[in-house]
Parts: C-alpha cells; structure tokens; sequence
C-alpha cells in the first residue's frame, strides 16, 4: 500500500512533558511503541478509511459515533531515543502523539474559514451536518488537546521551504531502501528543539529585513510560535514521509534542499542578488515539480 503523500514536522517532547506522572495508558503506550516512522501515515490513512466506513459516517477520523475521542487518540504515539537526536534532548523516551482527531479538525475549522460559500454549503450537504455542528464538535476535539498546539504538522506533495530553516543540512538522514515503494525508504532531519528555535528566529528576522514580513517571513514566525509550546528539551523531525515514493533513488540521494535553503540566507546575508535568483529558481522548479503530480491525481 502506498504511504500518503504527505510530508511532517514533528516535535517529540520527553514523557514528562504529558504531566507527573504520566497517564498509565500512556505509558503503556510508549512501552509498547508499536507506531513507527515508517508505518505512520498508513495508520493515518487507515483511521481516515474507517471513519468514512463507519455507519454513521464520523465527522472526524478516531472519534465515536457521540462525537467523543476513541481510545486510540491516547495510544497511537511515535517514540524517539534521544540518543537518535543531534544535540541535548530528553531524558527519554521522546514522545510525539499523533493526534490525528484534533489536527482534523483544526483542518475542518481552517476549511470552514477559507472556502467559498458555494463548496462549504456542498461539503456540509454530503456530511449531513450544519456549520453549528461543525464548530461543536471541532472545538470539543481541539480543547482535548493537553497543550495549546497540535505535535505534528503536516503538507501534501511538497515541503515548505522556510521549514528546512530548522535543520543542520550535515545531519540528513537518508535510507533508500529497495526502492520507493519500501516502507523503510526516508529523508528526514532531527534537531533539538533549542537549536531550532534560534534558527528560526534567525531566518525570519533575516527575512523580515531583506524580503518583508509575508510569505517565507510569515511561515518563520508561525512555526517559531508553534515550536515555543513544547518543552524546552524536546526534539524536532523534518520528514519528507510518504513523499520519497515520488522521487527517484539517484534524485533523492542527492536532494540538497535543505542546503541551498541555508545557502539562500547567506545570499540574503551578503546580499547576492545573482545567487539568491539561481538557488531560489532551482528550488522552485525542483519541488514545484513534484507538487503538479497533485493535479494528475
């Protein structure tokens, strides 16, 4: 089965981060740690599945039919051994949950605000419920959350640029597997949470004062905000996911994106107009490659 394609930022705070202590359902969660890197986004593909299965139909994926949380929202966790983090992390174990049930309906609240009239009025007709609906049960999920923020963000078929901002390029974790359809096959990065967040302050007070306070700037400031409610000694990924089974052994191999976005802020920096245009017009015509697919399917 092919993984979403779906890229993440993850950020795997240590275990005492859930509250002192931690739940026993929890615990044995972690213990048991059955979620993995690797098998994550079919889970997520099979709990969106089984939610649209379900008779009635569940508004959001690993909810009950009332509308409460199922038990898996307090099980299905990714865990990290801080020793698999550049730089001083944990104690450990690491946890990132995957909170899917409020990341959808932190999605669901962001399409009601952002679509037109016509398509929210034909989404809510097929899903037999009213905007009032929506909101309720939207806000209960979110308010479940045990921290003001989701742990996990994620795209479809592309990475945002100002996200490999975070990373130290030299710390590419690469495995191709036996090919793009391998489970096992991955690019990601791991930072520990102080040195991403004083990348991104950095980056997006560079870019404020060379390019404004949109686009790139904008996306800085946001995921520097998101990053500051987690603990201070957690982790953070950068995974392409399911996206490595659109990119060839040879091109994945040699992805430098993660470089040539450090070396665009040097060109910001030094002020290389001629080098800023080349590295962005590469960057753009590489990964606006793979988003068009998107159209195709």
């Amino acid at each position: 089965m092919l993984r979403p394609f779906v890229a993440y930022l993850r950020v795997y705070e240590p275990l005492s981060a859930f509250g002192e202590p931690p739940s026993d359902q929890l615990k044995r969660a972690v213990e048991a740690a059955t979620l993995t890197r690797a098998t994550v986004g079919e889970r997520e593909q099979q709990m969106w599945l089984k939610s649209q299965a379900a008779a009635p139909v569940r508004l959001l994926p690993a909810e009950l039919a009332d509308g409460r949380a199922a038990p898996s929202t307090g099980t299905d966790v990714l865990v990290l051994d801080p020793a698999d983090v550049p730089g001083k992390v944990g104690p450990g174990p690491l946890v990132c949950p995957l909170e899917l049930r409020a990341r959808s309906a932190a999605a669901l609240v962001s399409f009601l605000g952002d679509a037109s009239p016509a398509l929210q009025a034909s989404v809510l007709d097929a899903g037999g419920v009213t905007a009032e609906v929506v909101r309720s049960r939207t806000n209960s999920a979110l308010s479940d959350l045990p921290k003001a923020a989701v742990h996990v963000l994620s795209t479809t078929w592309t990475v945002p640029l100002p996200w490999f901002a975070l990373v130290d390029p030299a710390q590419r974790r690469v495995k191709l597997g036996t090919g793009p359809e391998d489970p096992e096959r991955e690019l990601s990065w791991r930072v520990a949470m102080p040195d991403a967040l004083a990348r991104a302050a950095e980056a997006r007070e560079l870019v404020e004062s060379t390019l404004g306070d949109s686009g790139p700037a904008r996306i800085l400031e946001e995921t520097e905000h998101w990053l500051t409610n987690f603990d201070p000694a957690s982790a953070v990924e950068l995974d392409y996911g399911g996206l490595v089974q659109l990119i060839a052994d040879p091109i994945l191999e040699s992805d430098t994106s993660a470089e040539e976005v450090h070396r665009i802020l040097e060109a910001l920096r030094s002020g290389d107009v001629e080098q800023l245009a080349e590295l962005f017009n590469d960057l753009r015509e590489y990964w606006s490659e793979l988003a068009a697919r998107e159209h195709f399917n």
